[in-house]
């Protein structure tokens, strides 16, 4: 039966540095979850806590009703964003001993490296060394390490990074298929554009404290307002100090304003005309990319 994971008030301390400051979510079964977040915000320190890498200062990490012990870690699949990967053993041989390691027998090991292989588009290289291997296929091994023990949840520390648009498409069709089994799915990504289309919720962290949680509709409907503004010159920077602007990003031909709640877009409106006619004036939810831009 699938259970939820949970992260209850983890705080992590380096001497004077609060890495991790009263961290929580839930991640349910199914549900693919995305943690995003600036470098050293905090994401991989709260992932290394889950799969007891690290030990918290306070807090805890549950699976179900119950804490994370070591017969539990082992159905744990991760991917660190440090790649941990044997160099000179060869692809197949490498997936099957951590199988093995994660409690499968040999003939099943060898089978789900085969199968993880074949799905992620790597069986031509099974009997190549890790380090023949491009950092794309290297990239899909390390997925395939992840899944190859069948886990019951999945901690992925920036999956799709290096990887071309036909292997994120793989990438992200696994992550549905595990996700329809019932897998409680958790990854880090920089890339915001990927995680809004991919992703059932978001948790946004700055700072070592989560800023923002929840559906990409529900976080894009709380930042207030993005305005499309096309026919003043950009050049100009016409809205630099309007009242109610948040944020500004003049490109060619195209202003795109964000707006915060309240904000009077009749008097951006005036401030535009002022500066030649508008053709377009248009005003939409803002992009998890604005909304992050504007936490962190």
């Amino acid at each position: 039966m699938p259970a939820a994971l949970h992260v209850a008030h983890l705080t992590k301390n380096y001497g004077a540095l609060r890495a991790l400051d009263d961290v929580g979510f839930t991640v349910a079964p199914g549900e693919i979850f995305g943690f995003v977040g600036s470098n050293g915000a905090g994401k991989s320190t709260t992932m290394r806590i889950i799969l007891g890498v690290l030990a918290a200062d306070s807090g805890e990490v549950r699976l179900g009703d119950a804490p994370i012990d070591f017969a539990r870690r082992r159905r744990i699949g991760y991917m660190p964003e440090e790649r941990g990967l044997y160099p000179k053993m060869k692809v197949g041989a490498q997936l099957a001993y951590l199988a093995r390691l994660h409690g499968l027998d040999k003939p099943a090991a060898q089978a789900a490296a085969r199968a993880w292989t074949q799905r992620l588009g790597v069986e031509a290289r099974y009997d190549d060394n890790v380090a023949d291997l491009s950092l794309g296929n290297q990239q899909r091994v390390q997925l395939a390490a992840a899944l190859v023990h069948d886990p019951d949840v999945l901690v992925l520390d920036e999956p799709f990074s290096g990887l071309d648009p036909v292997a994120v498409d793989v990438m992200s069709e696994v992550l549905r298929d595990k996700a329809a089994q019932g897998v409680p799915i958790l990854f880090s990504s920089h890339q915001l554009e990927l995680v809004e289309r991919l992703c059932d919720r978001v948790g946004i962290i700055s700072g070592g404290r989560i800023k923002a949680l929840g559906t990409v509709d529900e976080l894009r409907a709380t930042d207030g307002t993005v305005l499309e503004v096309r026919g003043p010159d950009p050049a100009t920077r016409w809205a630099d100090g309007l009242p109610g602007v948040a944020a500004a990003d003049y490109a060619p031909e195209l202003t795109r304003l964000t707006l915060t709640a309240g904000a009077d877009d009749q008097q951006v409106l005036a401030a535009a005309l002022a500066h030649g006619p508008v053709h377009r004036f248009a005003a939409t939810a803002p992009s998890l990319t604005d909304l992050f831009r504007e936490l962190v």
